[in-house]
């Protein structure tokens, strides 16, 4: 009886193995489209991921799996199986069902018009012209409502929306990010006012210079170094590249980032490489022994949004990190940093001001572009508001959260990929990463009380090591409540990250 189990249990994960390969090599054919493929090719591009999302499909409903996965829960030793296999049971299951209940036509209309509205965004974005995007994602929205629908029965949650959240953040729902939210924009509305209005601005115009494209290449490849993301040698398992819209896509062995550089705003890339490099590296270090297998693949997008922003921020924008990093800075541009000083050039890089442009947000503002977009997509999805007024109500939150005027939808709702993408429900996952970050730096500093002075001498070693065990090597062994409770004791929280941004910013505004 026992040897039919573990029989059961490998046949079920070679079949997971190869539905892992084929997704792997999705995510890449994606990443060229983004990168190296041709304008001329969309349409075969999409045709060619529309073709990959159905093979997708029928391996992950293929019956046999259905077979096995049956025949293993009924064992009369299911319930002796050790903690990770039946965390994959559970997972190939929830998956299953899913997949299951999704008619294999939608699925590859989904991909198609994925691809289609991807490309007519970046079209419309670079001719500020909604009009030209608004009949294509229409029509992705209105099949991702189809989907929802379905989902929403099988994950048993209480709205279409919340399905879609599911996905990116299982077990999180909108009525509880509306309580987490609330309670975030009041702690950053008060602590936003304090740094508007204090005498202790920043001088911008030291960061207003013009660096060469390639000498951001050499800062790009320099920061991956510095955080132990492998892009030169011989073993390398990370590339940096170029795209409209930074991202990371990989898998395990094969991980790559994408950057946007700007002549003018050599600080873009900088912290877009550090952040993608902070996904890069929780996916390079997930457990290798787990490859393959769901319980080897990262809990929620937004622990991975953890990953990244704590790269990015938490250590990227520190004081301690460019004491050491400054210096090294200045070597690569020559003269031309000559004149950047540590305590001008940290405060600005914190800057604190209302904007348009989200990823270009700075820590205090940041979820409150989320917030924003948040509530859209669940109106949207609600079907209390349409495609069409999206510019205009978008352009209203702004001015009613931030305090700005949009001029375009290319600096207004279009600026990000992510609805172009059908990528429904991730948008809360980046300010649930900065509270789950929160509480990571507040349990990594009971155990690291020195690592703001490792920082300082270079050393990330000892930070890395932490994320390592704590977050990356636990994989998707646990859902993200679960997990962040194990770490910090706590439920989400989003006290210790107001306390880190408080403490940080009173600093440079003195308050």
């Amino acid at each position: 009886m026992a040897e039919t189990l573990t029989s059961d249990y490998k046949k079920l994960l070679e079949k997971e193995k190869e539905l892992a390969v084929l997704q792997s090599a999705e995510s890449i054919v994606n990443w060229d489209m983004e990168t190296m493929m041709p304008p001329k090719a969309i349409n075969l591009r999409s045709q060619q991921l529309s073709l990959l999302s159905v093979i997708n499909h029928k391996m992950s409903i293929d019956s046999e799996k259905g077979k096995l996965l049956d025949k293993i829960m009924r064992h009369l030793k299911y319930d002796e199986l050790p903690g990770v296999q039946k965390r994959n049971v559970y997972l190939m299951k929830k998956h299953y069902d899913e997949q299951t209940k999704l008619p294999e036509q939608l699925v590859a209309e989904i991909a198609k018009q994925e691809a289609l509205t991807t490309d007519i965004w970046k079209k419309a974005k670079a001719t500020k012209n909604f009009s030209m995007f608004k009949p294509q994602l229409e029509k992705l929205v209105e099949l991702k409502k189809k989907s929802a629908e379905i989902l929403m029965k099988v994950k048993e949650t209480r709205t279409p929306y919340d399905a879609l959240i599911d996905i990116y953040e299982p077990k999180m729902t909108t009525t509880e990010i509306t309580r987490v939210f609330t309670e975030l924009k009041h702690g950053l509305g008060s602590l936003l006012r304090k740094c508007v209005t204090s005498s202790e601005q920043p001088n911008m115009k030291i960061l207003r210079r013009k660096v060469p494209i390639e000498t951001q290449r050499k800062f790009a490849r320099a920061l991956a170094e510095f955080v132990g993301y492998d892009v030169t040698s011989k073993e390398a398992g990370g590339r940096i590249d170029e795209t409209e819209h930074p991202f990371t896509t990989g898998y395990y062995d094969d991980v790559r980032i994408t950057t946007h550089y700007f002549e003018h705003f050599f600080t873009s890339s900088l912290f877009s490489v550090l952040h993608e490099a902070g996904h890069a590296l929780y996916e390079q270090n997930l457990k290798h022994e787990w490859m393959y297998q769901p319980v080897g693949n990262s809990v929620s997008m937004g622990f991975h949004e953890s990953q990244s922003r704590m790269v990015e921020n938490i250590i990227g924008r520190s004081r301690v990190f460019w004491t050491y990093f400054l210096p090294k800075l200045k070597l690569i541009a020559g003269n031309d940093f000559s004149d950047l000083e540590l305590e001008s050039f940290v405060h600005a890089i914190n800057q604190v001001e209302p904007s348009k442009i989200r990823v270009e947000a700075d820590e205090v503002t940041y979820c409150l572009h989320i917030m924003i977009r948040f509530n859209l997509e669940r109106d949207l999805f609600e079907d209390k508001i349409t495609v069409k007024e999206l510019p205009e109500l978008w352009n209203q939150s702004y001015e009613e959260y931030l305090g700005v005027k949009i001029q375009n939808d290319s600096e207004g709702m279009m600026q990000d990929t992510h609805w172009a993408s059908g990528l429904y429900g991730y948008f809360p996952s980046y300010a649930l990463g900065n509270i789950y970050s929160g509480q990571l730096l507040e349990a990594m500093q009971k155990k690291l009380p020195n690592w703001q002075t490792q920082l300082t001498k270079g050393d990330f070693k000892n930070i890395k090591n932490w994320l390592v065990q704590n977050v990356h090597s636990q994989g998707n062994l646990y859902d993200a409540p679960e997990l962040i409770k194990k770490i910090s004791g706590k439920e989400l929280n989003v006290e210790p990250y107001l306390n880190y941004l408080n403490e940080k910013y009173s600093k440079f505004y003195s308050f």
